[in-house]
Order: structure tokens, then C-alpha cells, then sequence
């Protein structure tokens, strides 16, 4: 049979689940546009800059486990979408990147519309690219990309169709739309079993249980493993629910300096560490600023992150989950089981609540208190609220904030690290969910870079919140400059009138200026979304207080300098301070 290009693209991704397609149609890809508006399995998106496409599609997959395309021009379509990608690829975010080829014919191919290496471009921030050379390769190249894109540790793929395939029909044999041949999940063995167990189970063993977002789908049997083994459970920040943040056992989104004084104790005081599908990057860890306790057990399906940053005594290749599931089976029927320990969950259960009482001790005099307002939202919108944060201070006070009891609730850009990713995640998170609050805490520097997918966000109609956090300053920096340094340089953001920009666009504002007009706004919130409409909050953010993230960081940072440097960004930063010397 014969099938255009376009066709074929729309019968892989309606083969392969996929339900979004994010992007700006260019002339290069008109066909693939025309061919989507034929089909009612996969929803077109049309976004005002392709960096969003690319946190949108992102957004889908954190909040749903389903995979979007990312439809690019050539060129511009596909520099402009890097930064997305790239984020996708630092926090193993599987993402298809459907990127459009220039002509391939014999004459006149010089100095084409768009010409650039793409493939060369992009191939440092995917995990492998696709060009199919003939129509007949194209469905199998979409196919296996995306089996590329899900396996081991995620992350986005390219296939690059060139623009002479979607303007031809192709002949078609049906060996050609064979399903593609998934990649084998290594399984752990029962020696690597019987090895954990004899660590975990050693006489006078205090397990402390350190897991990722790779332990996403297992959550009934990360319980069932922390009562068994009567263990604290931290985790990374990807991994902030997929383990029950109401449960006694739960510790903190980390255990070492970037974490309250209690949940370093408790970890100090534990013997052997189990860590599960996380690879300590720099910004999970702290800058580093954390000592596993040893031994360490390592189990991840990627082998690359053993021993990288922390010295791995037993390194178990596995899915997370799976290996989760078998360890807790395994420790179920052995005999030595431990006794749950009142003393370990009473002092969490405190040290929680200090944590609680000194927020409760700094409340903003005249501005939004994060802790106050993040309790509020959470009462209000309810436990299956998915929010998503930006790069920098928001992140870090929503992850300490925020008790989430489920994954896919918490979408947040770590390793990467990209500004203007909250609100297009947020968009991604609520055409994937639609029947779940989305809740999108966006820095007000942030939301100059990506804000305007706000009219994005109403064209489609999507009744998600946005409030722009304003302390009118580049915050997570300005509070490092101000620490190291006792000023501000560059940090300081113009103002603007948000309210003007966001009605522009058709969507209505909000003004919350303190602690006390939080119960209020909430209750408007609760109506802009049973309308079924977008609504931003321009939040007078008092960020003075600064989280334990932050001040770990610091200190971490600041020690790990010779004593020489160390001393002298001391004396500059107090320098500073008196009067005419700053």
C-alpha cells in the first residue's frame, strides 16, 4: 500500500500512545499538520515559543507517565526548543522530538531555508537520533526512538523527517508497521538479593532508605520495605512522593546539610544506606553535602552512576520498582523482621513539627508567607493537586513546603535547571491530567521568559493557577550574592505590571499581598476553576526567610574552600557592611 510521510507519522504515534503534539507549524511541516488535523487521537497544540513546547511535553510525562512529541521546524524551530530538550535529558524525561529535514534532492541544495546541522546540534542532549532516508523506514524510526526514549534511565530522542518524505506517498510493505522490538529490563539475581539482605539485616543494622524518581510506580512496596526494616525513607527532590510524606518513616527530601538539623541526626545515627533508582546529582545532594552512611547499596537501571560521586559498596543493577517489589517479598517471608521503633518515629514526628513552629515563628509582618500560603493551597485544592515550580528559590520552598503522598505530583526542573518551565509544565500537566488541580508556582523572573503560554494556557481552556511569586528580585541568586558578598548585582528585576500583561492575554489577575487575603483568594480560585478558566496571582512572595536548601548549599560550598578563600570572601561580605565601604 502507499502512505505519505505525514501519514505514517500520525500511524506511529497513534501506535505509540501519543496524545500531544506541542509545537509551530513552518513550512517545512504543513503536510504533518494536516495530516494531525485528520486524526482525533492526537491533540495539536499551538504554543507563542517552542521552549515551552518542549516543558510541556516534559509536563505530561512527570504528571501522567505518557509520552508527547515536540513538533520543530527546521532550524530556528529547533534551537529555540533546546533548552527544553535539554532539561529532558538532565532529568531523564523521555520526550519525542519531532524535528522537520531540509529538502534532500540533487539540485539546487545550497543554502537552503533553515540549513543547519541538526543532528549535530542536538545529539549531546538526546539519546539518539533518527533520519530516516526513505518513507518506508519512517514508522519504524518513530517506533524505536520511542522505545530508545523509555528505556533504561528516560530521556528525549529526535527523529528528523526531511520535508520530501511528507510531500511523497511511499510504498508501504506491512513488515514495515511491525511493532518495535522492546529492550530487555535487566533483573537483579538472587545473589544480589542475598547481598542486600545480609547488609540490611547485619545485627545492629539502622537502614536509612535514600529513593529517586526510578522508584516512581512503587509505592505500596517502598512502604511495606521501610516497616519491615523499620527505616527513615529520604529523597531526592524528583522523588518527592514516591514515598508517602505523610508517613511516620518519612524523613526529608534529602538527609545532609541542605536538610534540617533532625533529619541529619536521624541519618548520622543510621548504619547502612539503600538507595534506589537516584544517581546523587548536584542539586538532589545538595552541592554534594551529604555522607551516605556505609555501606551503600546502589540500585539503579542505569550502571553509569555507580560510584561517580559517592563510593558504592554493592551496586545492583535493576528497574527500581521491580527490585523494590522483590526485596519487600523477600523480607516478608524472613523471620528477623524488625520491631517498629516508637524512639525513630517520635523523633521524626518532632522534628517535623520544629520544623513547623520555626515557620510558624517567622511569618511575613506585610507580605505571603511561602509556608502559609503552600498549607492554604494544599487544604483547599486537595491531596491530588499536581504542582510545578522554576528554577530556583520556588523549588526549594515548595519541595520543603509541600506534603505530597503520591508521585507525579511534584514537577520541577532540577538538573537542568531552566527558567520558565512552571507554567508550560503546568499546561503539559493539566491537558494530561485533566481531572487534577494544577497548581504552577512561577518565579516573577521565570515568568518573563515563558509567561505569555498564558494565552496558550486560555485558548485551550485550561482552568490551571499561577501565582507569580514577586519579590521583584532574581531570588535564589540575590540571597547567594547577599550572603557571600552583601550586595546585589544584576539580580534586581525591572518592575512590571502584571496584572496588564496577563489580561492582555485574556486571563483574569489576582492581588495577594498578605498572610491574611490567602483564605480569600483561594475561594476565587475555586471559582475561575469550576468556570474552567486560567488565573494568575500576583503574590507579594516574602522570601526573607531562606530555605534549609539554600543555607545548606552555602555552607556547604563555603567549607569545601581553602581556609585562605574561605576567610576572604568572610572579611569581604563584612567589609561590605560598614558604613561607606559597601
Amino acid at each position: 500500500m502507499k502512505m505519505t510521510g505525514a501519514d505514517l507519522v500520525v500511524r506511529a504515534l497513534t501506535d505509540e500512545g501519543i496524545r500531544f503534539a506541542f509545537g509551530i507549524p513552518g513550512t517545512h511541516n504543513i503536510e504533518l499538520y494536516d495530516a494531525l488535523a485528520e486524526t482525533t487521537a492526537i491533540r495539536t497544540i499551538l504554543v507563542t515559543d517552542e521552549q515551552s513546547a518542549g516543558f510541556m511535553a516534559d509536563g505530561v510525562w512527570r504528571a501522567s507517565g505518557e509520552m508527547a512529541c515536540v513538533n520543530l521546524v527546521p532550524g530556528a524551530g529547533l534551537t529555540h526548543a533546546l533548552s527544553g530538550i535539554a532539561e529532558a535529558y538532565m532529568d531523564g524525561i523521555p520526550i519525542l522530538v519531532l524535528a522537520c529535514g531540509i529538502r534532500r534532492g540533487k539540485n539546487q541544495r545550497a543554502f537552503q531555508l533553515h540549513d543547519i546541522d541538526q543532528a549535530a546540534i542536538v545529539t549531546p542532549v538526546t539519546k539518539g537520533v533518527f533520519r530516516p532516508e526513505t518513507g518506508a523506514e519512517i514508522y519504524a524510526a518513530i517506533r524505536n526512538a520511542c522505545g530508545l526514549a523509555r528505556a533504561g534511565t528516560p530521556g528525549p530522542v529526535m527523529v528528523e523527517v526531511g520535508v520530501d518524505l511528507y510531500l511523497s506517498r511511499h510504498e508501504v510493505a506491512p513488515t514495515d508497521l511491525a511493532p518495535p522490538v522492546l529492550l530487555p529490563i535487566p533483573e537483579p539475581g538472587p545473589a544480589d538479593f542475598a547481598a542486600a539482605l545480609k547488609l540490611l539485616r547485619a545485627p545492629g543494622a539502622r537502614p536509612l532508605i535514600y529513593v529517586g524518581a526510578g522508584a516512581a510506580t512503587a509505592e505500596s512496596a517502598l512502604v511495606q520495605l521501610a516497616e519491615l526494616l523499620d527505616a527513615p525513607v529520604a529523597t531526592t527532590i524528583q522523588g518527592k512522593g514516591v514515598f508517602p510524606e505523610s508517613h511516620p518513616l518519612f524523613l526529608w527530601n534529602g538527609f545532609g546539610r541542605a536538610a534540617p538539623a533532625f533529619a541529619q541526626r536521624v541519618a548520622r545515627r543510621c548504619t547502612v544506606t539503600l538507595a534506589v533508582g537516584c544517581r546523587f546529582s548536584e542539586v538532589g545532594s545538595g552541592s554534594y553535602g551529604l555522607t551516605p552512611p556505609g555501606p551503600l547499596i546502589h540500585v539503579d537501571i542505569n550502571p553509569e552512576v555507580f560510584n561517580r560521586n559517592f563510593p558504592t559498596d554493592l551496586a545492583i543493577m535493576s528497574d527500581g520498582p521491580s527490585f523494590l517489589r522483590a526485596l519487600a517479598e523477600r523480607c516478608r517471608g524472613d523471620e528477623s523482621g524488625r520491631e517498629p521503633s516508637n524512639e525513630l518515629r517520635e523523633t521524626i514526628r518532632a522534628g517535623h513539627d520544629q520544623v513547623r513552629s520555626e515557620w510558624a515563628r517567622h511569618r511575613s509582618p506585610d507580605g505571603v508567607t511561602p509556608s502559609v500560603l503552600l498549607d492554604a493551597i494544599q487544604r483547599v485544592l486537595g491531596p491530588e493537586t499536581v504542582y510545578t515550580t522554576d528554577s530556583g528559590n520556588g523549588t526549594f520552598l515548595a519541595m520543603e513546603g509541600l506534603r505530597l503522598d503520591h508521585p507525579r505530583q511534584f514537577l520541577a526542573p532540577v538538573d537542568y535547571s531552566c527558567m520558565g518551565y512552571s507554567i508550560p509544565a503546568a499546561i503539559g500537566a493539566k491537558l494530561a491530567r485533566p481531572e487534577a488541580p494544577v497548581v504552577a508556582l512561577a518565579g516573577d523572573g521565570a515568568f518573563l521568559m515563558t509567561g505569555l503560554e498564558l494565552l496558550t494556557a486560555a485558548h485551550e481552556k485550561l482552568p490551571l493557577v499561577v501565582f507569580v511569586l514577586r519579590d521583584r528580585e532574581l531570588a535564589q541568586i540575590a540571597q547567594f550574592q547577599t550572603t557571600a558578598m552583601n550586595r546585589k548585582t544584576a539580580s534586581v528585576l525591572p518592575d512590571y505590571d502584571l496584572a496588564s500583561i496577563v489580561e492582555g492575554v485574556g486571563v483574569r489577575c489576582l492581588h495577594l499581598a498578605r498572610d491574611a487575603d490567602i483564605a480569600a483568594t483561594l475561594r476565587e480560585i475555586q471559582t475561575a476553576m469550576r468556570i474552567g478558566t486560567p488565573i494568575v496571582v500576583d503574590t507579594a512572595i516574602d522570601y526573607s526567610s531562606p530555605s534549609f536548601f539554600t543555607q545548606g548549599v552555602v555552607k556547604t560550598n563555603l567549607g569545601r574552600l581553602p581556609w585562605v578563600d574561605r576567610l576572604r570572601l568572610i572579611a569581604r561580605a563584612l567589609m561590605r557592611r560598614v558604613p561607606g565601604r559597601g
